[in-house]
């Protein structure tokens, strides 16, 4: 029987056009799809915590392809990055689960990512915002793709629960220009360079 109690889904895709400096015809787009849900270790330490990251792969399985269709697909897919937010009854280390759990579906769903899926996780009350880091899918020092997506909810998580965020992007920050590795010029294939 799954571990996964699930209160609500949030679907959100942001369409950049500009910052203030040219618009582009074509926006980038980022995209996160978070769910709320009940946290079964709340209140308690548990020493094993292995079913709820099986049970929470099997549910980023399915969360990873609506965020992909709703981005445009796989291919249009250059950087990512995951969270969570716990809820007051929670322990960080429940929002660790997300590391494995959210990135491995959505690295097997894109097929040139090579890069460690950045993530940021925080215990807190609801209505809590947590700026989630993205970077390139296949070189993490591709400093274009430095960037962070703003998530959370305003009723969410209530102490017992917790919410998972996974996000991804279509490009770079809007107008960067800051030099560094370029994206073009990802030769070594080992997830940094």
């Amino acid at each position: 029987m799954s571990l996964i109690k699930i209160r609500k889904k949030l679907l959100t895709v942001e369409s950049i056009y500009h910052e203030g400096g040219p618009a582009r015809t074509d926006p980038i787009k980022m995209g996160c799809i978070a769910v709320v849900l009940h946290n079964p270790y709340a209140g308690r330490y548990v020493e094993d915590l292995s079913q709820l990251v099986k049970d929470a792969t099997v549910m980023a399985e399915t969360l990873v392809p609506e965020l992909l269709e709703a981005l445009g697909g796989a291919d249009k897919i250059q950087a990512y990055g995951k969270g969570a937010i716990v809820g007051l009854n929670g322990e960080l280390e429940h929002g660790a689960i997300w590391h494995e759990a959210g990135g491995w579906p959505m690295r097997a769903n894109l097929p040139h990512a090579k890069s460690i899926v950045p993530a940021a996780k925080v215990v807190a009350s609801a209505g809590t915002r947590l700026q989630i880091p993205l970077h390139h899918v296949e070189a993490c020092y591709v400093r274009s793709h430095f960037s962070t997506m703003d998530v959370g909810a305003i009723d969410s998580p209530r102490p017992d629960e917790l919410l998972y965020a996974l996000v991804m992007s279509t490009g770079s920050r809007v107008h960067e220009r800051l030099g560094g590795l370029r994206a073009d010029k990802i030769s070594v294939g080992d997830g940094q360079r």
